[in-house]
């Protein structure tokens, strides 16, 4: 899996963002939160992902495009770490769950957490 963030493993479909909130498990790595769900999809993606940032607490779209683009590259810079020897397809929602602003280093950091605590789920299913 090469550091780049393409278009076909972007989650756009409406319908799987729906059920990934109706039917989907979650992890927390305070400010961040990941939904997820497995799934099949029709093209090679092994994930898709999305962003998301709470209107409620970033009144201003500047800032919640600033902090999506933060964690759009942590994602990016890390899921080749993370997600090579995955065998299963999964849809992906990260969401900022934080009231303040954040840094790109403290972010990153709390991505790998995210990630980290997510692979441990997968491996160590809850009946």
């Amino acid at each position: 899996m090469d550091q780049s963030f393409k278009k076909t493993e972007k989650l756009k479909s409406q319908k799987l963002i729906e059920k990934l909130f109706s039917d989907g498990k979650s992890v927390a790595a305070y400010p961040l939160r990941l939904v997820y769900i497995k799934t099949s999809f029709d093209d090679a993606a092994k994930i898709k992902a999305g962003v998301s940032v709470s209107k409620r607490h970033f009144k201003k779209a500047v800032d919640r495009n600033r902090i999506k683009r933060l964690m759009r590259e942590a994602y990016r810079l890390n899921k080749s770490k993370y997600f090579n020897n995955i065998p299963d397809q999964y849809a992906f929602m990260i969401l900022y769950t934080g009231k303040s602003d954040i840094d790109f280093k403290t972010i990153s950091k709390k991505m790998n957490t995210l990630m980290d605590v997510f692979l441990r789920e997968q491996s160590n299913p809850k009946p």
